[in-house]
């Protein structure tokens, strides 16, 4: 037996070495491999859904359709439920308005001007593949009349990004709208 350095043949008595060591490994790979295998399979089983873009998408422009009718009737406490906590609205000719006690007291603001009227469409409505971000782009138009008592039309492109809740419901999180000109 030259050649096997540290290694001794078995003796009466004595298990082969050898078996002893294949056995230790049909160990790992007829019974260990098997369970982390089965363990792995069952962890797929838990993974989370695949995300529905068009539900997604449906359910935004739902949400969307109720904040129009909300910011339409002046109803603030509606309005603003549309907006998440740390939203953030930038408009033209204003720093960035940040939180939701930020944004009720700028629309407060914009509902107490006269003749205030706001509407908007939603255009295209891009859903991210994890199902829990999108964004929207569409136009807006706000109609007021000022101190002097003029009437002013302000039209504005806009881009809204949207985020689902852990109840499902969908927030904005960042609103943005800018000047599209005369």
């Amino acid at each position: 037996m030259t050649g096997l350095v540290g290694r001794t043949a078995a003796g009466p008595g004595r298990p082969d070495p050898y078996t002893a060591e294949l056995a230790m490994r049909m160990h790992y790979v007829f019974v260990t491999i098997p369970v982390l295998l089965g363990a792995l399979a069952g962890c797929a089983g838990m993974a989370t859904p695949a995300a529905d873009p068009v539900r997604a998408e449906a359910a935004i422009r739902a949400a969307d359709a109720r904040w129009l009718a909300a910011a339409r009737a002046h109803d603030l406490e509606r309005s603003v439920s549309y907006w998440s906590d740390d939203a953030v609205l930038l408009v033209n000719g204003s720093a960035a308005i940040v939180g939701k006690d930020a944004i009720r007291r700028y629309v407060t603001g914009a509902f107490a001007i006269p003749d205030f009227s706001i509407s908007w469409t939603m255009g295209h409505v891009v859903v991210a593949k994890s199902g829990d971000l999108a964004y929207a782009t569409g136009t807006n138009r706000i109609s007021m009349t000022t101190p002097q008592g003029k009437p002013v039309v302000e039209r504005n492109n806009a881009v809204e990004v949207w985020k689902k809740e852990p109840d499902g419901s969908w927030k904005c999180v960042v609103d943005i709208a800018n000047s599209a000109g005369t």
